[in-house]
């Protein structure tokens, strides 16, 4: 019989409740219930509940990190279809979910903004490297060709992010991704449009 490892799961059931609920409404014992671990198991791997939000973002921006660099650094693909295959896929993955669950970062970002401390910089920092690789692979479609030259690759992924995160709330709020099909085609057809 395979032992059970109580963080990962502790971690897992984190983002699923998080992800529903958000951090506030989830109080340990929820997540204890869920997994099916007791209480020192909890207090034996995280020292509070911020500290196990930080695995949970940690484990979260990981995953999504990882999701990320697959798409961004296809080298099969080009740069500007490698972003349009990305958001698309997003798209899929939100109506698949039926617009109740966005993106992790993106709900806690808007939860927590208003803290000060570890929760709220993380977000910030991982956001920021998203950042960072949408402006990557902007400057990549710059060089290949297929956009301006013009265009700040830094300024124009802060946009994009801002606009995607936004999109994907507008999304769960009216239960519906026509908010984020619109985001898309308008992004595409002005924003990042070939020259």
């Amino acid at each position: 019989m395979q032992k059970r490892d109580a963080k990962s799961e502790l971690i897992h059931v984190g983002m699923e409740l998080f992800s529903t609920q958000g951090y506030n409404a989830t109080g340990i014992g929820a997540v204890l219930k869920k997994a099916g671990i007791p209480k020192g198991s909890f207090y034996h791997h995280f020292r509070s509940k911020e500290e196990f939000g930080l695995a949970v973002i940690e484990e979260f921006a990981t995953r999504f990190l990882a999701r990320l660099d697959v798409f961004l650094s296809d080298e099969q693909t080009s740069p500007l279809n490698r972003l349009k295959i990305f958001f698309e896929k997003g798209l899929e993955r939100l109506a698949d979910h039926e617009c109740t669950v966005g993106c992790l970062i993106g709900d806690l970002g808007q939860e927590l903004a208003a803290r000060d401390g570890q929760l709220r910089n993380r977000l910030d920092a991982i956001l920021l490297s998203w950042r960072e690789r949408f402006a990557a692979c902007i400057r990549e479609a710059q060089q290949s060709g297929e956009l301006e030259k013009s265009l700040d690759p830094h300024r124009t992924a802060g946009f994009i992010l801002s606009g995607w995160e936004g999109a994907v709330l507008s999304a769960k709020v009216r239960k519906s991704p026509q908010p984020v099909r619109e985001f898309l085609d308008i992004l595409f057809a002005t924003v990042l449009r070939k020259p």
